[in-house]
């Protein structure tokens, strides 16, 4: 597998049968699995604690299975009683963190989509002696805000590795797809797209609602004939853009960020050129067993950095490997 700039974590493997989750406000693309998360083997000795993941998830995105699947098998291993919550507007999610201090949680792990709109609440939680992680976004704003580590990609390394590979591909006019206009990670991604391939045009779409992104996309394909290649920042959208492109009789290439077993599908299938996976359960993995690593030994991963979890190239030479961990959903 192609590798750019991964920064190694040492993970803790022993996984024990799913404990119970609390009730959240929106999820993923499904609901958790509570029956069979995990295999046999022992959890920790260490006293109970409960920790809080909020995410800015929005409904029916499986990129947030992946992510709480990750969670879930280190909570189970590590005796946390994990309360996951989400939400994609800013304020809410805000709320969302509010009440896990509220609950007194032992610690909080976060995305930080949109940073202005926590650090208020976040300082919060770090006064009231709450050791917080980051999770996915924000990486350069972790610190800032009181997250001890943070976990994920780097973001503009990561679409300056798509711009790369493109502009060697030969690819002049790239569309690359925000759904999320503010979105501090995706802004990044299609920044590092364009610094390698000038050529590159924006398009925002409402990725909360897939019938407009793919009438949105189908429009500007047919309206922009010289795009060569159109850019999903996430496996669904993605899925949306190549009906776009049918729809449209453009001849476009499709790209991708992130991973579920559909996309690697397609990616065997040649549908897709490649993905770049920011590898999500590592993310919720880590995200919790590190504020248990916190409590059990005052440990702090990172040291003071954060922890990369990609990007990591998946194209044709590695997807069929990539598939069976995919059809698993933890990549």
């Amino acid at each position: 597998m192609k590798k750019f700039s991964w920064r190694k974590a040492a993970l803790v493997a022993a996984v024990v049968p799913m404990m119970a989750l609390s009730a959240c406000s929106s999820q993923g693309g499904k609901p958790a699995d509570t029956a069979n998360a995990a295999g046999g083997g022992q959890v920790v000795s260490t006293p109970r604690m409960k920790v809080a993941l909020i995410t800015h998830a929005a409904a029916g995105d499986t990129f947030w299975d992946i992510v709480r699947k990750g969670a879930e098998e280190a909570s189970a291993k590590d005796n946390v009683e994990l309360l996951y919550t989400s939400d994609p507007e800013a304020g809410r999610q805000a709320q969302l963190v509010q009440q896990a201090i509220d609950q007194k949680v032992d610690g909080i792990a976060v995305t930080l989509a949109t940073p202005d709109a926590l650090k208020d609440v976040l300082k919060k939680a770090t006064d009231a002696g709450i050791p917080v992680v980051s999770l996915n976004a924000g990486e350069g704003v972790s610190a800032q805000l009181g997250a001890f580590t943070h976990f994920g990609s780097n973001e503009k390394l990561a679409g300056e590795a798509v711009g790369t590979r493109l502009a060697a591909q030969g690819f002049k006019h790239p569309v690359c797809v925000i759904q999320q206009q503010g979105h501090v990670g995706l802004e990044a991604r299609c920044a590092g797209v364009k610094a390698k391939v000038p050529g590159t045009e924006i398009l925002y779409v409402d990725g909360k609602d897939m019938t407009a992104v793919q009438s949105t996309a189908t429009a500007k394909l047919q309206a922009a004939k010289d795009a060569d290649v159109i850019i999903g920042l996430g496996a669904p959208i993605t899925l949306t853009l190549l009906k776009s492109v049918t729809d449209a009789s453009s001849s476009a290439k499709v790209a991708s960020f992130d991973l579920n077993a559909d996309l690697a599908q397609k990616i065997v299938d040649g549908s897709v050129i490649f993905t770049v996976d920011q590898q999500p359960w590592l993310q919720g993995y880590m995200s919790v067993d590190s504020l248990w690593q916190a409590k059990r030994g005052g440990f702090k991963l990172g040291g003071g950095q954060p922890v990369l979890t990609g990007p990591t190239i998946v194209d044709k030479s590695n997807a069929s490997d990539v598939l069976k961990f995919a059809q698993q959903g933890v990549r």
